[in-house]
């Protein structure tokens, strides 16, 4: 398993990175312990949850549980200092976290303190902010966003007060460095000048989502990532399991995703079942497992920090491990971009 560095930090990452969003919703406390002992076993020192999490079915109903499921492995376990874990402070709208207020120097020392709690650790080495106060262009949103709302001098000043924030909390020794998620190339400037200047922890990493089915980073992002050194963090390399071939010709597997949001968070488009194929289509041609296409093309990307899955038994989690086993030649590549011109935007 490859390791890469995070930020300009000494920390270095798994190029997988193992996703938590399931556990206490679809996976029990027992099998997300099962799970972590089986990544690290296998190279994975990176593990990224939230305090939102488990993120299905009920945003927010649960809130906390993932964290304290994780918290409960810390406890056991004893091997906290095995592997590196990233959380995420949730942001305004979200009503089940501080009313849906939204992330602000108050707010992140209380945030802070509930993840430590229920994390049952001293310290966490990723601290993220999950969506900028002034919304995001993730999750379909850029079909309608509209930054005209924006007001760039409260914009800047929440930065601002929100770095001096970290930066308390760096000195404290609750958080080692800062990322961000659901961000765009502007915000993440902006994070970038500020810390510059001396006002706190520059950013390490962006948390957004990518995939054969997802590719918006690869413009102005791409371009900040690799000259700035604040490397994607991909989430839904696998487009929700798109990206399987599972929910072809109207399949639906008991227990799926698709059970329990039916449009895989607006994921499902009459589009995107085509583009699907035509994945799954070079997949079979070179006789490759369409999961491994999947992650292995996040791992081509210059930008890529390390992309995050997640399983629901362990014979995906192992599945999506092999992957890195896998290469691509220039003929997959030539093809996955041929496919990708022809379906550009799926969903």
């Amino acid at each position: 398993m490859k390791l890469n560095p995070l930020g300009r930090t000494d920390l270095r990452v798994s190029e997988l990175c193992l996703g938590s969003m399931t556990w206490g919703a679809r996976n029990s406390a027992a099998d997300a312990h099962v799970q972590i002992a089986r990544a690290l076993e296998r190279g994975i020192n990176f593990i990224d949850t939230a305090e939102m999490y488990p993120a299905t079915p009920n945003i927010g109903e649960f809130l906390g549980r993932t964290e304290a499921i994780l918290g409960q492995w810390n406890e056991t376990s004893k091997r906290r200092k095995d592997y590196i874990l990233a959380t995420k402070h949730s942001g305004a709208g979200l009503m089940a976290a501080r009313n849906g207020a939204p992330i602000t120097a108050e707010s992140i020392p209380r945030a802070i303190e509930g993840s430590l709690r229920r994390l049952k650790t001293d310290y966490i080495d990723l601290y993220q902010f999950h969506w900028p106060n002034r919304g995001s262009y993730m999750f379909r949103q850029n079909w309608i966003y509209d930054p005209s709302h924006q007001k760039r001098s409260e914009t800047l000043e929440n930065m601002y007060a929100c770095l001096q924030a970290l930066e308390g909390e760096v000195k404290r020794g609750t958080i080692r460095c800062f990322g961000l998620s659901n961000e765009s190339a502007w915000g993440t400037s902006q994070w970038l000048r500020l810390s510059e200047a001396g006002n706190g922890p520059r950013v390490v990493s962006i948390q957004n989502e990518y995939s054969l089915l997802c590719r918006l980073y690869d413009t102005d992002l791409a371009e900040l990532s690799v000259n700035e050194d604040v490397g994607l963090l991909a989430f839904s390399p696998l487009a929700a399991g798109l990206l399987t071939g599972k929910y072809q010709d109207g399949a639906v597997p008991e227990g799926s995703r698709m059970t329990i949001g039916p449009d895989l968070g607006g994921r499902k488009t009459p589009r995107v079942f085509a583009a699907v194929q035509g994945y799954l289509d070079i997949a079979h041609r070179y006789q490759m497992d369409p999961v491994h296409l999947a992650l292995a093309f996040c791992r081509t990307r210059s930008f890529l920090c390390s992309a995050i899955f997640g399983a629901t038994s362990l014979a995906q989690l192992d599945c999506a491990i092999d992957s890195v086993e896998v290469v691509l030649s220039d003929d997959i590549l030539e093809d996955v971009n041929r496919v990708h011109r022809e379906h550009p935007m799926p969903f």
